[in-house]
């Protein structure tokens, strides 16, 4: 591969907010930056909530990545509990033919790998609490067991148990996924076992450890005198904690920028070792009772934790601010301008938001033509905030993830989903920020904006159910013109207009001839169908603002806000010349025809539309009396 030419690499990884993600970030987007490589990270926050339906909402994000759009992978699959999950993600690398470099697994001989000996360094902190501290009844947290970080930390737990002679009670064993809330989980299910309190807490990480700490101190157990507490990382949060924690130390700024390199000496042709074996050690602190004076320097630490708890408070207001937009937004308009004014405190080069080009559509969960959890084949992408410009690309093809490309630069990429519940609904591009990784709230942000682009959705569909109420109120389903209540509504307020006026108005009752005839000797079907005819002429006679309905069951109602007397005789005129007209042209065995009466007069104060309809039907009547009796005087 060209060296000069940009080199993209993707980065599978779940989770960005715990501090082992951050510190490896750090280390491949170091070595990237100097190395002409575009970076893109893929990334759910699966686990993090309790909800299965939630969890393949997440986890739709990795359905997007079409591999052979890149130039080399690194796989983070350490960081996911679901192995079916991990097993996809190397198959399809696989597939792609593309390098690729796995952290913290040796399962697939065709991968470079990079990791620590985590069984070795486990059983060593392990055995420590047990011989030199002098635990014997421990409780262990453990990371997913479909992990192979947290299965080696677990058989090394179980491994230096029986070696100690010590006996491993499945009741003092939580299983979580490495979240720092399984911590206090576990702590939960502790608390109502009804056990007596162990000697120790020993857990596969430092986010679970720190809060299983903070929950024994809230029950009032006291760490490490009451019990020990130990970890594994070697964060910067658990040795700046009070206690520090006991953890195991690991080079993870090293191991990114480690993995970043051998994928770059890869693609130039640089032939590299399948396996890289880093050093870890366990760090004894606090938590487990030792001493040692190794934690950072107190102003580097306060600078640190000031600047946290102030981008902290800033995005706090920031997600409030978008929530409260948002929550007035009623248009998709309105949704993409609120975040276009707000996304540019997150201090990021580029926000790109991707939704499927069926977003808006309704669905059913059993409906077969909505995949829930993947992306359609094209995708849209209403807003593109680029260094303070706003864009858009009406359609582009799902597999190229970017809609305006691949930049051929060195750039870094956060790819984040947008689902509600199981059901997918894009994605977002964050290019150039270190919000998704610092921040606290980056899933916060994903929630807010999934959860709002729903209730844009469905306010879309409420408002067109809506409209088809109204219209259903409004409307003649046989006819398709307005009905009673469509015209009363329309036309009083016309006639109130013309009142105040003084204007002329004509009011035209018509009404069918003959139609228990037609349906008596041919049919209902035949009735409804010269209905239709009559009601179509009349509204082909609508002019000037005129509007007409279907007043009853063969009844017809005309009003012209604007007339003469010459208009009546015009309407007359016009629709005996078009019941002609159809009749000649159907030439049904019977014949469609109808009585007109027409009122043209002064609205006045006190006249109602009423009693102005009132008096047209009444006209409408005298001329069908006098039809009736032209029609027997005929046959005499």
């Amino acid at each position: 591969m060209d060296s000069e030419k940009t080199k993209k690499i993707v980065v599978v990884v779940s989770g960005l907010d715990e501090e082992y993600q951050y510190n490896i970030f750090k280390g491949i987007n170091s070595f990237a930056s100097v190395h002409n490589m575009n970076i893109s990270y893929i990334a759910g926050f699966g686990g993090m909530v309790g909800s299965e339906k939630f969890d393949i909402g997440e986890t739709s994000i990795y359905n997007l990545i079409d591999y052979t759009q890149f130039d080399g992978a690194l796989l983070m699959t350490n960081t996911f509990g679901d192995n079916a999950l991990r097993n996809r993600i190397f198959s399809s690398v696989l597939a792609a033919k593309i390098p690729a470099v796995v952290f913290e697994s040796r399962e697939n001989p065709e991968f470079y790998d990079i990791s620590i000996d985590n069984f070795g360094v486990m059983k060593k902190l392990v055995n420590h609490i047990i011989q030199h501290h002098g635990a014997k009844v421990i409780n262990y947290v453990s990371g997913p067991l479909g992990n192979p970080e947290g299965k080696a930390r677990y058989d090394a737990f179980i491994s230096a148990m029986e070696e100690n002679g010590l006996t491993v009670d499945e009741k003092r064993i939580f299983y979580g996924d490495f979240k720092s809330y399984d911590g206090k989980l576990a702590i939960d299910e502790f608390a109502a076992s009804g056990l007596e309190a162990p000697d120790a807490f020993i857990c596969a990480n430092d986010s679970m450890a720190l809060t299983v700490a903070s929950s024994l101190d809230k029950l009032g157990y006291k760490v490490p005198d009451d019990i020990m507490v130990t970890g594994f990382d070697n964060t910067f949060s658990a040795r700046n904690s009070t206690p520090s924690i006991t953890s195991v130390k690991r080079p993870l700024f090293l191991a990114g920028e480690k993995a970043a390199q051998i994928i770059f000496n890869v693609l130039e042709g640089v032939e590299q070792p399948r396996s890289t074996i880093l050093d870890a050690e366990p760090a004894y602190y606090e938590s487990c009772g030792c001493k040692n004076n190794s934690t950072d320097d107190l102003k580097e630490y306060k600078k640190i934790t000031y600047r946290k708890s102030e981008d902290t408070n800033n995005n706090i207001h920031m997600v409030n601010r978008l929530t409260a937009g948002l929550a007035e937004a009623l248009t998709p308009a309105d949704y993409f301008s609120v975040i276009a004014s707000v996304i540019g405190e997150l201090e990021c080069e580029k926000f790109t938001l991707c939704l499927r080009e069926d977003w808006q559509e309704n669905f059913a969960s059993d409906s077969g033509g909505y995949e829930l959890n993947t992306y359609s084949e094209f995708m849209t992408a209403p807003l593109i905030w680029d260094k303070g410009q706003r864009k858009s690309v009406s359609y582009f093809p799902s597999r190229e993830m970017f809609p305006e490309g691949f930049e051929e630069r060195s750039c870094v990429n956060y790819f984040l989903p947008l689902h509600f519940s199981e059901r997918c609904l894009g994605y977002y591009i964050f290019t150039n920020s270190e919000f998704p990784t610092y921040s606290l709230l980056c899933h916060t942000l994903s929630m807010v904006l999934s959860n709002s682009l729903e209730n844009i959705r469905k306010l879309s569909h409420l408002n067109k159910a809506m409209d088809e109420l109204n219209r259903l109120y409004v409307i003649d389903q046989l006819c398709n013109i307005y009905n009673r209540n469509g015209f009363i509504n329309i036309a009083d307020d016309m006639f109130k207009e013309c009142v105040a006026n003084g204007s002329q108005i004509m009011i035209s009752f018509i009404d069918m001839d003959g139609l228990k005839f037609i349906n008596d000797n041919y049919g209902h079907n035949e009735g409804d169908f010269a209905i239709q005819r009559i009601a179509s002429i009349v509204h082909n006679c609508c002019e000037n603002n005129a509007i007409c309905a279907r007043f009853g069951g063969d009844e017809f109602v005309y009003f012209s806000p604007k007339a003469t007397h010459g208009d009546a005789v015009t309407l007359a005129r016009k629709l005996n010349t078009a019941l002609d007209n159809i009749n000649k042209l159907l030439q049904k065995p019977y014949t469609i025809s109808a009585s007109i009466g027409s009122v043209v007069t002064v609205a006045k104060p006190g006249d109602t539309l009423y009693n102005i309809i009132k008096l047209a039907d009444d006209k409408m009547y005298d001329i069908k009396k006098q039809k009736k009796a032209a029609r027997k005087s005929e046959k005499i």
